[in-house]
């Protein structure tokens, strides 16, 4: 399976987010995660939310931000890698002068059922 970033709609996730899912169970035949592109615009923000089922994996390639997860809040930049364990609150905010772009891996695939907003 192969798929090209061009060829792929963006959408808004419940957290409020831009989103291009790369890859998804319901759109390309893999069985276990997914893989998506997300986009927080300069001095935004996403909402406090949680996965109960799925843990995430944020990679950042874009940008500057600051991480919410559970209690914490630090500095992310190009290059940090960041684990959210299923059920931890978090949220991220754009801290930089452009989009901040994160790849964001999730296992079981990522779900709008299994997003529960918490602001």
């Amino acid at each position: 399976m192969r798929t090209h970033y061009d060829q792929i709609t963006p959408f808004i996730t419940r957290d409020g987010s831009l989103i291009r899912e790369l890859m998804h169970p319901d759109s390309h035949g893999i069985q276990n995660q997914s893989l998506a592109e997300a986009i927080i615009t300069i001095n935004s923000e996403t909402l406090l939310h949680r996965h109960h089922r799925s843990e995430e994996l944020y990679y950042i390639t874009q940008g500057n931000g600051l991480m919410t997860l559970d209690t914490q809040s630090f500095a992310v930049t190009i290059g940090d890698s960041i684990c959210i364990p299923p059920g931890a609150a978090h949220k991220i905010r754009n801290t930089g002068d452009i989009e901040l772009k994160i790849l964001c891996c999730c296992a079981p695939a990522y779900s709008h059922d299994d997003t529960e907003l918490l602001d």
